[in-house]
């Protein structure tokens, strides 16, 4: 029986045009304590692939983080499923606010150690024993009140394009880095603040909640569903929308206009900009804002070292980048020397 994908994406891409249907780009997770994760694993992989489902779905003793397209016809099929595994009956499905039929190319189920790397080795650490939830009016309602510490638990490159005004946004790569920083900044404000988090999707804060209650953090709340239910109930309800700029999200699209602000830069030339690109060529793929004056001088590269490789003859271009020492200079996000106004 067939447990992996054997289409490349440019098969299933073209499969995608030929079908000509709409497809929902979605997400969900739900921390729970899973006991075999390898049998729930192929359990989803074998009826995701008869519903078409792509995506990328990582599932832990942790729990599950999924991020998917199903076509819109399966949609129905796919939420029954879905609610035919108690863990995730009832979970709610991020939809995302802009659709692209090519967001997902391939269907990868893995088992993974954490559905979020943390770095934490604590035993004592129950992930479940989470914050207090709160809807898009409860959250503007906190992020306003002079007692409330707003924190974007996103990485820089996600905070860079959009974030809640007047929110906390940490300087670092990883989700992992941010928890002992916020702890650090926030240690005197245990009792008296009101942390309130937020993330993409609700998966980081939700884990981040739980560990701020484990360190003696009193009042912690989280956004439920992140940004994106936060944009879906803004408009439906027609609330105040609090975020500037575009949402990041983790697949071919790379972002979500929540809002006409633009707050970042071209990172080769400084002009308003908050379009992110990967590096043209393959042995750097960096991870960068370019607006489209550069990208066509540029020729979609982040330098001209870069410009001159992507000239080079296919051969060549694979030699360079052969090896583990090159294959670890690959896809960085958003740091480079050569990026004249990333800061």
């Amino acid at each position: 029986m067939q447990l992996y994908n054997k289409l490349s994406a440019k098969e299933r891409e073209a499969l995608i045009e030929q079908a000509g249907e709409d497809r929902l780009t979605l997400s969900f997770y739900k921390y729970a304590h899973i006991g075999n994760p390898q049998l729930l694993r192929d359990h989803l992989f074998i009826n995701w692939d008869k519903m078409d489902v792509l995506g990328r779905i990582y599932v832990a003793h942790e729990g599950i983080n999924a991020q998917l397209s199903v076509p819109a016809s399966n949609f129905s099929e796919f939420k029954d499923f879905i609610d035919s595994i108690s863990v995730l009956k009832d979970v709610r499905l991020n939809i995302a606010i802009e659709h692209d039929n090519k967001s997902f190319l391939k269907l990868k189920v893995k088992v993974r150690p954490k559905i979020v790397a943390d770095g934490l080795n604590d035993a004592t650490f129950d992930v479940t024993n989470k914050g207090v939830h709160v809807d898009a009016e409860k959250f503007n309602e906190l992020i306003e009140d002079p007692d409330t510490v707003l924190v974007d638990m996103r990485n820089h490159y996600e905070s860079e394009i959009g974030h809640f005004k007047n929110a906390v946004t940490p300087d670092v790569d990883t989700f992992r880095d941010s928890l002992d920083i916020i702890e650090r900044d926030l240690k005197d404000h245990k009792e008296d603040k009101n942390l309130v988090m937020y993330c993409t999707g609700g998966i980081r804060c939700e884990k981040a909640s739980a560990y701020y209650k484990h360190k003696g953090f009193k009042k912690v709340f989280q956004l439920e569903g992140g940004i994106i239910e936060y944009t879906r109930q803004v408009n439906e309800k027609g609330l105040e929308n609090k975020f500037l700029g575009k949402n990041f999200v983790f697949d071919q699209r790379r972002s979500e206009r929540i809002s006409d602000d633009i707050i970042s830069k071209c990172h080769q030339c400084g002009k308003p900009c908050d379009t992110h690109v990967n590096c043209a060529n393959e042995a750097c793929h960096l991870l960068f804002i370019q607006c489209d004056e550069c990208s066509e001088k540029m020729e979609n590269c982040c330098s001209t070292e870069c410009q001159d490789i992507i000239h080079l003859p296919y051969e060549e271009q694979k030699r360079l980048r052969a090896g583990k020492r090159n294959s670890n200079k690959i896809f960085k996000k958003g740091r480079s020397k050569v990026l004249k106004y990333k800061f």
